[in-house]
């Protein structure tokens, strides 16, 4: 699959570049709850503030992060551990979502991304944007283009419009030729803007 996309992406010089200089950005190997756990903590942080908080709520829970832990978990050590109220309450929302339901890869195989994205927003906490995570990161899906990102958006104004805003619809359209494989596409973005941040 890599090389499939690779040559497709060699066909924008922009990606072409990006594909020569760095790795595509990757994650540890976290478990479907635990990257989802990741994604809501990270909902309008900074990355440093994001992974500081994620340490501690991880350590707090000894690596375990299953619903069982995070319902489990008392509620004022996880607020001292730097999760609101709200995001406090949105793991919970997802731990028990997560009882009822399977979100696994295997679980959700038959899904289409639109339905998958369906499924998880249903979950109050649970935004586009985490959603769209979820099938990159945890469902390894091929073509999501996260324009809710805003290290992605920055990357692709950056890249392909010297720094000047653009429009969702400019990034969507320049997204097209990247076609099957945004996702991909979208992780040399992720790739580049950290190696500048």
């Amino acid at each position: 699959m890599i090389d499939e996309a690779e040559s497709v992406l060699r066909r924008d010089p922009v990606m072409a570049e990006l594909i020569d200089k760095h790795d595509p950005y990757s994650e540890p190997n976290w478990t479907e709850y635990e990257r989802l756990c990741i994604s809501i903590i990270n909902q309008q942080l900074s990355t440093a503030s994001a992974a500081a908080v994620r340490a501690r709520v991880f350590d707090l829970l000894d690596d375990e992060v299953t619903p069982e832990a995070v319902l489990d978990a008392d509620e004022q050590s996880l607020r001292d551990a730097g999760l609101s109220r709200m995001k406090t309450e949105y793991l919970r929302n997802a731990a028990r979502a997560f009882r009822k339901n399977d979100f696994t890869k295997r679980g959700l195989a038959e899904h289409t991304d639109a339905q998958v994205v369906d499924k998880l927003t249903e979950i109050k906490g649970i935004g586009e944007w985490t959603a769209q995570m979820y099938l990159l990161f945890v469902l390894e899906r091929d073509d999501v283009l996260p324009l809710g990102d805003l290290a992605v958006r920055r990357g692709i104004e950056l890249l392909y419009g010297n720094g000047e805003e653009l429009t969702r619809a400019e990034m969507r359209a320049i997204a097209e030729q990247w076609r099957p494989f945004r996702s991909v596409a979208t992780k040399y973005i992720w790739a580049e803007y950290e190696s500048d941040s």
